[in-house]
């Protein structure tokens, strides 16, 4: 029996695989997954942090365990790591200046589960790409856009670029629906239409509440502002759509008019053709 267990499979060198050497790692790599189930487990079974957290908490854990299961690994395996890595010490270093970029994401992936600038479930808008995060891993971070298409970032465009994060600190953020009306129109009447309108609306919160803002006094019209605060962030654009056909709904009903742009031309009579 003993000598099946130290029977060599495999030598080369420095590196000397054995029976032992297999079944050890498969026990190790055994151990290594139960132990990322019992982690797992702990961090989600307690209720005093958020998912987000949990997740990043998690996902520093499990790669940490991971690159000392790696490294255990090719231990078991024969490997000597101190004549490898010596070895391997200028082409290491090659590698690193050809891959700049990719150890700068792996950082910003550390960077973004450490500080939770951004979380999962985050809403966030990148140059102008409104998505909510659904997956944060080392090098890239997954997001689902209102198109309900899955986008891969590298995370350094999350670390490095200016990014607005709707749900940072309040699930809830504020919006508003412009509008203009006649300059005949009764002022009072569609701010009250416009209340209404705003306040009979899924998805719009009670507190804080709504309000209306005569915003400008345009060319063509009255311009008003309907400005709200909804928890619906990523499908707010349904909620603005679904207020924008209310009022032109309650308009009509109301004998209120949404005037087309005109412009005004001025003819001079003391010009005489010629």
């Amino acid at each position: 029996m003993n000598e099946i267990l130290t029977y060599t499979l495999f030598q080369s060198g420095h590196f000397n695989m054995t029976v032992t050497s297999i079944l050890s790692l498969i026990v190790f790599v055994f151990i290594t997954l139960i132990l990322l189930k019992i982690i797992k487990k702990g961090i989600y079974k307690t209720d005093k942090i958020d998912i987000a957290k949990k997740y990043s908490i998690y996902s520093l854990l499990k790669y940490f365990v991971l690159v000392f299961a790696i490294i255990f690994g090719l231990q078991f395996l024969g490997f000597n790591l101190s004549v490898l890595v010596a070895g391997s010490a200028a082409l290491l270093v090659g590698i690193g200046l050809g891959l700049q970029n990719l150890f700068s994401d792996f950082v910003s992936g550390i960077v973004l589960l450490v500080d939770s600038s951004v979380k999962v479930n985050d809403i966030i808008d990148a140059n102008g790409l409104v998505c909510i995060v659904k997956e944060i891993n080392l090098r890239t971070t997954t997001v689902l856009t209102r198109d309900d298409k899955y986008i891969i970032l590298p995370n350094t465009d999350l670390t490095r670029n200016q990014i607005i994060n709707w749900t940072h600190s309040n699930l809830s953020s504020r919006f508003e629906v412009n509008v203009g009306v006649d300059y005949s129109s009764d002022v009072s009447l569609v701010l009250q239409v416009l209340q209404e309108a705003v306040e009979q609306q899924e998805g719009v919160q009670k507190d804080p509440k709504p309000f209306i803002r005569l915003s400008d006094f345009g060319n063509s019209s009255l311009d008003f502002s309907v400005i709200f605060w909804s928890e619906n962030v990523f499908r707010v654009e349904n909620v603005k759509s679904e207020i924008r056909i209310r009022i032109f709904k309650l308009f009509k009903e109301n004998n209120i008019t949404i005037p087309f742009p005109q412009s005004v031309i001025h003819f001079d009579g003391s010009i005489s053709d010629n």
